[in-house]
């Protein structure tokens, strides 16, 4: 009552100017964020700054959400008496207000959810009256699932209309992802009657957004090596994100503008045995289309694949292939000429076999008719003699004798080659190669001798002994130079034996001189006398020794007890000379034995020169 007397003694104009200034000073300044972002199921914080002269200690903040209809709903109040969180709300459980100095605090929001997306208010009043207010916008963010693409089944054609490439899909993104395609790293956009794109989104009971892209496009052949793949793109707190999905490829139908043959196999020159692979294709690609082979004459071989089996020189031709589109019944051909290389078989001159007479000369020759250029080469016993057509042997002696193989080859082609032979014999009277007289002193019971003999005709070999008796123990055969034999002969005492060979050109021999060496076995007389005695000496013998070796022990038995081989301490003296009375010998003699064996004390044996008499 007395405020208004005092008031109303007041002028009009100076009362106006002092409420306006007291309001001033009441006034509550509330600071925060337009918007703040979070992902999906993570923490929410928004932050309400408090500025008043009167301080935070008789403020009552509140805070509300705001639907989208515009109607606040109260989550949380807070006066000098009480801090409450409303109950029966959405937030009931998952919000709480953290100090942040200010009377406002912090808000926040855990396990945030989709519906969650909604404007938060922080409604200030101081007790003056003074009032203030802040707005922040909650962003939720959810990062989608990897994108997924899947190409068209069929394959499409050039001629079609636009048709399906392929489908791209991502899930469970918030807010919505945008997918765009890329043909060979460079985008897709609409363009009517090449390019279609249709895209849809659609939400589950999560809220969540699912989009899928349809491709749609006029193909070309180019498109049969493109690759496709899809781009998504999407919105995480303060940035925005993209991933790829896999590339795919596609089966495009053209038709053939050309088409192509070839030898598949062998990949080397073709040669009379081989198996010959013909293939044929076209650049265009029209599952309607069908192949034809054909031969030199117009015989059908098959498809787009033929095999010519173990071809001949005959096979040799011009071969064709053709292709009709089934659909527009248009033929393309094109052929290519196979060449079958061919080696006949070498051919001598002389054939066979050729007799030559010693010192004079041979002469042949080697062909083999060749498509390819070809190489002879001559061998006997495996070693070259010869290179080229000729062989050419002068002065001819018997060690020029043997087989001849002519082997020809084809450079190009390591496989293709052939040979023939040629036996060649030098005629002559025989030769023996060892020596006209051999001397041969042997101890052994038996002797081998050999006799290796030249010529042609293959030499007769015949073994005599010096009486002239023919040896017919002799094992005979024939040699590339000749003939050979090899016989046994049993040696009793010296001896010759001669090998005598011949043909229709001469004869030829060669003696053996065999001495035989006797060896005389040395040993000693009683053991002849044993032998030569009976048993009955033999024992008596036996008994001898026995005697004889009892009477020694007795004799030393003596001896040891008078002391004459141990010392009174029972130790024999090493170290003393032995005098002539200390020795005693005892000689042993036999009537079979020239000489006499005398042993001392000790055992040891001495001459009879060496005996010492006392």
């Amino acid at each position: 009552m007395a405020v208004r007397d005092a008031a109303s003694l007041l002028p009009p104009l100076l009362l106006l100017a002092l409420l306006h200034t007291w309001g001033a000073r009441a006034a509550v300044e509330v600071t925060m964020e337009e918007e703040v972002q979070v992902f999906h199921g993570d923490t929410a914080r928004i932050p309400c700054t408090v500025t008043s002269d009167d301080g935070s200690g008789g403020m009552i903040v509140q805070w509300f959400y705001v639907i989208s209809s515009g109607k606040s709903h109260l989550i949380y109040n807070q006066d000098s008496m009480e801090k409450r969180v409303v109950k029966n709300t959405p937030y009931t459980d998952r919000i709480a207000v953290e100090n942040n100095g200010t009377a406002g605090g912090v808000l926040t929001i855990s396990d945030v959810q989709l519906h969650d997306e909604v404007e938060f208010v922080c409604h200030v009043r101081s007790l003056t009256d003074g009032t203030g207010e802040g707005r922040t916008r909650l962003r939720v963010f959810k990062t989608p699932d990897f994108p997924t693409i899947e190409r068209a089944e069929k394959g499409i054609s050039v001629d079609d209309e636009p048709s399906k490439v392929g489908t791209c899909e991502v899930k469970n993104g918030y807010p919505k992802p945008t997918i765009t395609w890329y043909r060979n790293n460079m985008p897709l956009r609409s363009i009517t009657d090449v390019v279609n794109l249709i895209n849809s989104a659609t939400t589950g009971s999560s809220d969540l957004f699912s989009v899928k892209s349809e491709l749609f496009l006029k193909v070309k052949k180019e498109d049969k090596d493109a690759t496709f793949y899809c781009e998504v793109k999407y919105l995480v707190p303060g940035a925005e994100k993209m991933t790829e999905t896999n590339g795919i490829n596609i089966t495009v139908f053209y038709p053939a503008t050309e088409v192509n043959m070839w030898v598949e196999s062998p990949k080397r020159l073709i040669v009379e045995g081989d198996s010959v692979k013909l293939r044929c294709s076209s650049n265009g690609n029209v599952p309607s289309q069908e192949f034809e082979i054909k031969d030199k004459n117009g015989v059908s071989l098959g498809g787009s694949e033929a095999v010519l089996e173990k071809v001949s020189r005959l096979d040799s031709g011009v071969y064709e292939c053709s292709v009709v589109d089934m659909n527009t019944f248009e033929e393309l051909t094109t052929n290519t000429a196979i060449f079958v290389n061919y080696l006949d078989e070498a051919v001598i001159e002389p054939k066979d076999t050729v007799l030559v007479e010693q010192r004079k000369e041979l002469k042949a020759t080697c062909n083999a008719l060749s498509s390819l250029h070809t190489k002879t080469t001559w061998l006997k016993n495996g070693k070259e003699v010869s290179k080229g057509h000729y062989l050419s042997l002068k002065n001819i002696t018997y060690d020029d004798a043997g087989l001849y193989v002519c082997i020809v080859t084809v450079p190009e082609i390591e496989e293709m080659q052939t040979n023939a032979s040629l036996q060649v014999h030098v005629q002559g009277p025989p030769e023996i190669t060892e020596n006209k007289l051999i001397e041969k002193e042997t101890a052994e019971k038996e002797v081998e001798l050999s006799c290796h003999v030249k010529g042609y005709p293959t030499p007769k070999i015949t073994w005599t002994s010096s009486d002239g008796k023919v040896i017919g123990s002799a094992s005979h055969m024939t040699t590339e130079l000749g003939a050979k034999s090899v016989v046994k002969v049993k040696v009793t005492s010296n001896m010759t034996v001669i090998c005598s060979s011949s043909n229709s050109f001469g004869t030829d021999s060669v003696t053996y001189s065999i001495k035989a060496k006797i060896i005389k076995a040395e040993t000693a007389k009683p053991p002849e006398k044993v032998k030569k005695g009976s048993n009955g000496v033999i024992i008596a013998v036996i008994i001898i020794c026995i005697l004889l070796l009892a009477i020694l022990g007795s004799v030393l038995y003596f001896l040891y007890k008078k002391g004459k081989i141990c010392n009174r301490s029972g130790k024999q003296d090493f170290t003393k000379e032995k005098s002539g009375k200390d020795r005693i010998v005892v000689e042993m003699k036999s009537d079979n034995t020239e000489e006499a064996i005398l042993l001392g004390v000790n055992g040891e044996k001495q001459l009879p020169g060496d005996q010492i008499h006392s």
